[in-house]
Order: structure tokens, then sequence, then C-alpha cells
């Protein structure tokens, strides 16, 4: 899936991704939409790729019941990788606390809905729903603990392309009571990002990354990015601030090898130029009017980035 967006993955210190599907193991069969199950493999694929963290509060953790949701979260720790959003046992604290080379990040995760997939009232614990005040409460715990919080939301309406006005004032709300960052999923496009300034700190949020890998129809649903966040912490002062918000537009495509469909993500302004060298394997300058029409589409919708004024 990943490997030419590898190098992207690895560049961060701390990468992460919402991954939409429970791994209930082959007995319940591989099954795509409505209700989900993939391969155990996916979870190494991911390591592989350079991910250190996924989050797994989304409306299709629950498609294969409970006991799919909590084999997806040993799958998953058994792979080396992080997760945050849902808990395997109670009593627990909804956060996940990292540090990053000498910067406590926090991590808060939540999605609106399971759909309707109920969660048992045994594990009432284990699905982090999207309430208002339970981020707030979230939130203010643990604040004090960290110097970079963010919160992953699943939110907000399929394919729209902006942002609703619940989204723009949840965003608001949980900025002000603390959150550094928001990262957006659900709506399966990319919708708009934004630097908010609450007193005088710089806050980001992308309402939604779009998608990753996917099997989606059509040029918006299977555009995403790979984000960059960069953070500076001055130790002196203990102060840590934004420096900097960079992306890569991606493209999700499938392809076929000796009569086997494969799938992979490409950065998409390094695949238009392999193209026009005649170094790309799969696509080639057929799909160039669709991959530019992917990089303007995705540059119009985000803008250039940030940068923080020395």
């Amino acid at each position: 899936f990943f490997p030419e967006i590898k190098s992207l993955i690895e560049e961060g210190d701390y990468s992460s991704t919402n991954f939409e599907a429970p791994m209930a193991g082959p007995a319940r069969g591989y099954t795509g939409y409505p209700l989900f199950n993939s391969p155990d493999a996916a979870a190494d694929a991911f390591k592989q790729a350079g991910f250190d963290l996924v989050v797994t509060a989304n409306n299709h953790i629950m498609d294969q019941g409970i006991q799919g949701a909590l084999r997806t979260m040993q799958v998953l720790h058994q792979a080396g990788l992080d997760t945050v959003g849902t808990d395997d046992k109670p009593g627990l604290n909804p956060w996940l606390i990292k540090d990053i080379k000498g910067v406590k990040v926090g991590y808060l995760a939540y999605s609106y809905s399971t759909n309707g997939m109920p969660v048992p009232k045994d594990y009432s614990y284990f699905f982090h729903f999207l309430s208002r005040e339970k981020v707030l409460a979230d939130v203010k715990a643990l604040r004090p603990q960290v110097d970079i919080l963010v919160l992953v939301l699943h939110w907000g309406q399929e394919y729209n392309v902006k942002a609703t006005a619940e989204q723009k004032a949840l965003a608001r709300d949980f900025m002000e009571a603390g959150a550094d960052v928001i990262l957006g999923s659900h709506p399966h496009v990319i919708e708009p990002m934004e630097v908010v300034k609450i007193g005088d700190q710089n806050k980001f949020v992308i309402y939604s990354m779009g998608n990753l890998i996917s099997h989606q129809i059509g040029q918006e649903r299977n555009s995403g990015v790979v984000l960059k966040i960069k953070f500076t912490k001055d130790a002196a002062q203990g102060k840590t601030w934004l420096q900097e918000v960079t992306y890569t537009p991606t493209f999700s495509h499938y392809y076929t090898v000796q009569g086997s469909r494969k799938f992979r993500v490409v950065p998409v302004e390094e695949t238009i130029n392999k193209i026009k060298q005649g170094k790309e394997p799969y696509l080639n300058t057929g799909d160039l009017p669709l991959l530019q029409s992917v990089l303007s589409t995705t540059r119009s919708r985000l803008g250039p980035g940030f940068i923080a004024e020395n």
C-alpha cells in the first residue's frame, strides 16, 4: 500500500493514522462495506510503513461486534502500534501520552457513532463517543500533563467538502479549552484546515484529512494528505509552540499485476513528475489530468500551510 509514501511517514518523529476496519480474524471472513473485516496483515503494513499510532475511534470499529473490536486492538498492539480512541479494559485513562524528544504529547480520540452497532453494557468503557461535555472534561484533565494536546475527531458529514457549523463551533470550544491540534476524519473527502489564534497561541485544525488508502469511487474520495505538524519547545521557559504545518497531497488508486488487483498510495506531485520522465510503472500520461486535478483541488482547499513568524 505505502512504499511510495513511506519516507514521508517515517519523516515524522511520531506518525498516526485512522483505520476504519476491525480485524476480527479469518474465521469471520474478510469483508468490505457495510460491515468490514480486514486481514491482520494490515497492522503489519502500517508498522512497516512507519506509522506509530492507529486511531480506533470510528464508526466501523464495531462492525464485527465487541470481540472483533477487542481483537483489533490486540492485533495492533502485537504489531508494535499504539492505539487511542478505544479501551480494552475498564478503569484506563482515555488518553495516550508520548514523550517525543522531550516533548510530552497527549492524544485523545472520539467518534460520533458506531453505525448503530451496540457497545454491550459490560463494555461501556470501550468506545469514546464524541460528546462536547466529555471531550471538554478530558481535555481539562489532560492539559496540565502535556506540552501538546492532540484531538482526533471522527465527525462531520460524509462527502461534504466544507466543515459544518457544528464542527467549527466544537473546534473553537475544544481549542479554547486547551487542544492544540484537531485532526478530523469521517467525511472521506478533504475539508479545509486553519490556524486559529487563541490568546497568544496558534492552534491548528484540519476538519477532514480525506482518504489515504481507499477504494471508493471518484477523485475526491481517493484524495488525501500526509500532514506534517512541527512544534518547537523552549525548555528554559517551558513553552511549546506551533512552528510549521505542511502537507503532501496523495492519491489512492488500484492497478492490475498478472490478473491480480493491487492498491497503493502515491504522492501526487512526485508521481506527476515521474510520469513526465517515463519513470512511473503503473500510471501514464493519460492519468495526468486526474492527478493534476487532485493536486490543484487539494491545494485550493487547504491553502499554503503555515510557518510561524520568528
